[in-house]
């Protein structure tokens, strides 16, 4: 890639280069615009929002008994990937070395970390520019964690983010946006992290997935989301964080930065009601977990795109992204791999979408909106063929990585005593709630216990006592049996009817129909 630096120097000529700048001899705000500082430190903030967004999306789309340690799991990962950014991770994504895949560690403990201009953009200080991206690592990992619903332990995923974000993570972050990464010194082509944070996650879930095997089949009989509400919720909260995502990844308030929002804004809309009306043709009612499902996909596409394709495509890419990512949940029933929360589906396929759409519509003029990557070619479009090859070699190199890697991992840590991933049969049937935090999204029990204190069953005298069984934390008979050994009765299932392992509950066709009728 050729650039035409403007701004700030490329080369930073404060008074002390080891500590990124003296403050005390010099202003090292004067090489900085204000302006640019501030819409950074504003669209990290709302890329941190996308955390709870992702807490409450998972949260709904589980059970009521799994709901909370889901949101836990999103939060905790954001304070374990924190820590290890600050420790070495921003120094092996950004570090000097020169070997193509990862940074060494001459910036560990953000050493000399300051006011160099940043591997970003000149226009942004190397400390601002080492915070943004530690937002964009927290919210990968926190789509990671969606891998343990309804049967993972917290603490060997939590240990597994770490290590993930070390060996993971970080080198496909090196190879994108590093200056010395090799798909960067190839010119490819990702603005925002289809490689690093949407390819990586999802075939990072898909691994974990793999090794921590599939939720019981007898318990998924039922299954559907509990919270649609919460489902939106935290949809509308990624949205609002995801324009921090992508417009911010222009490093400066400039037109590249509204195309970039523009564009992912059109590719959501767009995927959404495609979703919507392809899941209507199955069930003839219109669905608003596929509505989310649908924005979400097309913000996941928008990542690696928006910065590069003109407004037109972004529109192809929205009605692609929707179709494709939709047919790409039944990859799971497929691959028989328990990807509960369709990780796989909305983040890695979609992220793979957006990536080649680069590759034929990426547009040298939409580059250059930013002032400063002037006379780049781009995508077919301009004439640049190769770009196809690149992009998708990339994604090949991004998924076979990621995929591998992750499994290994997961595996390897599974093995150690104490740290297997997989929660009991008894701990699944109560749920991850009860079993790994000891609290819950709902406290119904003081709820039935204030109810059945004046409402009581039919043939009892009014001064009869009926109060929830002691030692029953939940209120709830079924749970009381569990505890106890038994098997809950058969009559007290829920009646819903949604398809064992359909977070949609919409049905996919005759052969998971079948797979129902075998289990019941």
């Amino acid at each position: 890639m050729s650039h035409s630096w403007i701004g700030a120097p490329a080369v930073f000529n404060g008074t002390n280069d080891v500590t990124g700048g003296d403050s005390v001899t010099e202003n090292l705000n004067q090489w900085y615009q204000s302006g640019d500082q501030a819409y950074i430190l504003v669209a990290s903030a709302m890329v941190l929002v996308m955390v709870p967004g992702l807490a409450f999306l998972y949260s709904g789309l589980a059970r009521r008994k799994s709901a909370l340690s889901l949101i836990w799991a999103c939060m905790f990962s954001a304070s374990v990937i924190t820590f290890q950014w600050y420790f070495w991770g921003y120094s092996l994504a950004f570090g000097p070395s020169t070997n193509g895949f990862i940074g060494n560690l001459d910036k560990f403990g953000l050493k000399g970390v300051l006011a160099k201009p940043s591997q970003g953009s000149p226009l942004i200080p190397e400390l601002l520019y080492s915070f943004y991206q530690l937002q964009f690592c927290a919210v990968t990992g926190a789509i990671v964690v969606g891998a343990v619903a309804e049967r993972g332990r917290l603490i060997p995923m939590m240990i597994f983010i770490w290590l993930w974000a070390t060996i993971v993570y970080c080198p496909v972050a090196y190879w994108a946006w590093n200056a010395n990464g090799w798909f960067f010194k190839w010119g490819g082509m990702d603005y925002a992290g289809g490689g690093p944070v949407e390819i990586v996650s999802g075939c990072s879930a898909l691994a974990y997935s793999m090794i921590l095997g599939r939720r019981q089949e007898k318990m998924m009989l039922n299954f559907r989301p509990h919270n649609v509400s919460l489902i939106t919720l935290g949809t509308v909260f990624l949205w609002f964080g995801w324009l921090g995502f992508n417009g911010g990844s222009a490093f400066g308030a400039n037109l590249r930065a509204v195309m970039a929002c523009w564009n992912s804004n059109l590719t959501a809309m767009f995927a959404g009601m495609t979703w919507v009306i392809l899941d209507w043709r199955l069930a003839r009612k219109w669905s608003m977990v596929g509505w989310c499902s649908g924005v979400i996909s097309g913000l996941v596409a928008a990542t690696p795109a928006s910065g590069f394709i003109p407004l037109w495509a972004s529109v192809v890419l929205g009605i692609t992204t929707g179709i494709v990512s939709n047919f790409a949940t039944k990859i799971k029933f497929w691959i028989k791999i328990d990807d509960s929360l369709d990780v796989f589906a909305e983040h890695g396929i979609a992220g793979m979408v957006g990536l080649f759409f680069n590759g034929l519509f990426g547009a040298d003029y939409i580059i250059g909106l930013d002032g400063v990557n002037n006379g780049l070619t781009a995508g077919a479009i301009t004439g640049e063929g190769a770009a196809v090859y690149k992009q998708i070699a990339y994604i090949v190199a991004c998924t076979a990585y990621s995929f591998a890697v992750s499994a290994l991992l997961a595996f390897v840590i599974d093995k150690i005593p104490g740290l297997q991933l997989r929660a009991s049969e008894e701990a699944e049937l109560l749920g991850m709630d009860d079993d790994q935090l000891g609290e819950f999204a709902y406290d119904y029990v003081e709820v039935r216990r204030d109810y059945l204190a004046w409402t009581p069953a039919k043939g009892e005298p009014i001064d009869g006592e009926h109060s929830v069984p002691q030692g029953d934390r939940h209120g709830i008979p079924q749970h009381s049996q569990m505890l106890e050994g038994k098997a809950p009765s058969e009559n007290s299932s829920s009646d819903h009817t949604g398809i064992g392992g359909d977070r949609h509950a919409v049905a996919m066709g005759t052969e998971h129909q079948n797979e129902k009728q075998v289990h019941t």
